[in-house]
Order: C-alpha cells, then sequence, then structure tokens
C-alpha cells in the first residue's frame, strides 16, 4: 500500500491521478478540512486518510498498513511573515514523515524536495546532484526548509529507511492560477507588462509526477535526482504563453535595480499585508543569474524523456483558456 502525503496539493494530486492511472493501491493524506476539488472528478477512487504531518500520533496512525511513501506535503511561500510556517511543515512535517515510516518499517520513502535545496554558488552555470549547500544569508527560508528537510530524509537512509530524494525545478501544471508557479499564466492572461532577463528552469507536473512513482521500486535509494525539462529565458516562455492566449505579450524589461526596489517594496506590504509578495528577493537574484539544472542522471537511469516546453505550455493555455475565456 502507497502513502501519498499532502495528496489534496497540485504535485500531490497528480500523483495520485497517476497511481489511479496504474491501478496501484493507495491512500491519499490530508489535513481534516482540506480543499481536496483538484481531485473531485475522482473523488470515489480514493481513499482519504486525514492526519497533519505536525502531529506524529495521528501520522503514524495514518500510515497504518502502508509500505511506501511518496511524501509531497510541504510548503512553498517567501512570505516572511510565513517564515515560521515554512519551517514547521517543511522540515518537522518532514522529521514525523521519516520517523514514521520507520516506525513502520516503511519498504521506501520518495521524499519530494526542490532544486533550491541543492544551493548555488556565484558564476555557477550548471548544476548537478553533487552541488554542495552553503550556508549564505541570501538563501531564502523555503530554501533552507527544503535543505534541512533533505538532512531527515538522510537521517532515516542511515538509520535503515530506504529513501530516494527528487529535486523538482518550477513545476508547471494546469491548476488553480492563484497559487505558486500558475501565477506566471494569470500574470500573462492579465497582459501585464514587464518581464525579467532571467533563465526560468521548468518542469511538467505530470512529469514529476510519473517520476515519483517510478522511484517507489527497490533498484535505487540512497540518491537524489534532479527533476528539470530544460531552461528558457522569461521573455521567450511569456511569449510562448501569450501567443497561445492570444494577448499581447510583456514587453518592457525590467532593470536589476527597479527589481530589487520593487522586491523590497513588496516585502513590506505582504508583511504588513500578510499576503505572498508578488516579486521576491529571489526574483531580483534572479536576473543576476543564468544557470540550468543538469537533469542527465535521472534521464539515464530511467531513460527518461520530458515534455517539451511547447507541449506542456499548450496543456496549461489549454486548459486556462477554456475555464477563463468567457471571463477574458
Amino acid at each position: 500500500m502507497i502513502a501519498v502525503t499532502g495528496a489534496n496539493g497540485l504535485l500531490g494530486s497528480f500523483i495520485i491521478r497517476k497511481l489511479i492511472e496504474e491501478k496501484r493501491p493507495f491512500v491519499a493524506l490530508k489535513r481534516e478540512g482540506s480543499d481536496i476539488s483538484l481531485l473531485s472528478d475522482v473523488a470515489e477512487k480514493i481513499e482519504w486518510r486525514n492526519t497533519d504531518i505536525l502531529n506524529p500520533l495521528s501520522l503514524t496512525e495514518a500510515l497504518t498498513g502502508c509500505t511506501h511513501v511518496i511524501h509531497a506535503a510541504a510548503i512553498v511561500s517567501f512570505n516572511p511573515y510565513r517564515s515560521n510556517e515554512v519551517m514547521d511543515i517543511n522540515v518537522y512535517g518532514t522529521r514525523n514523515v521519516v520517523n514514521a515510516c520507520l516506525e513502520h518499517k516503511v519498504t521506501k520513502l520518495v521524499h519530494i524536495s526542490s532544486v533550491a535545496a541543492l544551493g548555488r554558488q556565484k558564476d555557477q552555470s550548471v548544476i548537478d546532484e553533487n552541488n554542495k549547500w552553503v550556508d549564505n544569508p541570501m538563501n531564502s527560508v523555503y530554501a533552507v526548509s527544503k535543505y534541512r528537510a533533505e538532512l531527515e530524509v538522510f537521517r532515516a537512509q542511515e538509520e535503515g529507511l530506504s529513501t530516494v530524494i527528487l529535486n523538482p525545478s518550477v513545476i508547471l501544471a494546469a491548476a488553480d492560477w492563484n497559487r505558486s508557479s500558475a501565477k506566471l499564466f494569470k500574470y500573462v492572461w492579465a497582459q501585464k507588462p514587464f518581464y525579467i532577463d532571467a533563465l526560468l528552469n521548468y518542469v511538467d507536473v505530470r512529469d514529476v509526477a510519473s517520476c515519483a512513482v517510478q522511484f517507489l521500486q527497490p533498484a535505487h535509494q540512497a540518491q537524489r535526482f534532479i527533476i528539470n525539462a530544460g531552461n528558457i529565458s522569461f521573455k521567450n516562455f511569456f511569449e510562448k504563453i501569450a501567443a497561445d492566449f492570444e494577448v499581447k505579450p510583456p514587453s518592457k524589461k525590467l532593470s536589476k535595480t527597479t527589481l530589487k526596489l520593487l522586491a523590497r517594496m513588496e516585502t513590506l506590504r505582504a508583511w504588513f499585508t500578510r499576503t505572498e509578495p508578488l516579486i521576491t528577493r529571489e526574483t531580483a537574484q534572479l536576473s543576476e543569474t543564468c544557470f540550468f539544472y543538469d537533469n542527465k542522471k535521472i534521464k539515464k537511469i530511467l531513460n527518461f524523456e520530458f515534455q517539451t516546453i511547447d507541449k506542456t505550455l499548450e496543456w496549461c493555455c489549454d486548459y486556462y483558456t477554456k475555464k477563463f475565456d468567457s471571463k477574458k
């Protein structure tokens, strides 16, 4: 039996769909009262178990009878007001998951991390699985939380739990465009004028889900794998989306100075309003970087071919067009 934490979230919902497609037995874990609308069309095929990864006792009970776990529960936020929440869920939640797996003698844990946990060095152009984390005041709280979560997984591996860590880049999906990377599609739909001079490393959510399920097999353990389909300039990325939406693309490049100023202003606004910042310090840092997350390892190990950017964007834009065209 496979358990999926964060099953009602963006990535978790696609992992559940993949398990349904392959007719694999599973249970879907979520917090009581959580929104499960992303899976409403397949609700009758899902066994839900309510738990909270911050509650060790309920989590241990929820994993009863499970032999494999995909840990997809996490929070992505760059709002300083939510720093403690990010650390609690991503670090202590992962600690509780691995402890529950050890207690139940789970056969395999697939931990969904992030490329943010790999860290970056100045002037580095290619990052692979051997990249070493270096503490830096410029590391975001989110990046630190994902790195520390991985330390919990490493510890569990040493204690006898078979683990694999997956590090996806920016996940693109047809989903709620008020959340996460889906906001990029909403930005273009609204015909906003600005773009940043930087590269976006991306991956299709369906590819991440497929990899997560494939790594449930016992062949690979104590390894990490970057899941990244490629990179593209934000300008080109926005132009492709705009073409699919048949709207005007962003055409005004934000200077580094302006971007940093806006990031500071947005941080203050987010702090006082307790909302997510539209532009973050990380966004500003992106304008000074040009790097690629190397995907050679996973392509070789799984003989895996990623969705092309055109196919991913066509899929996403078709979804948004059908859903929102009447409101355009």
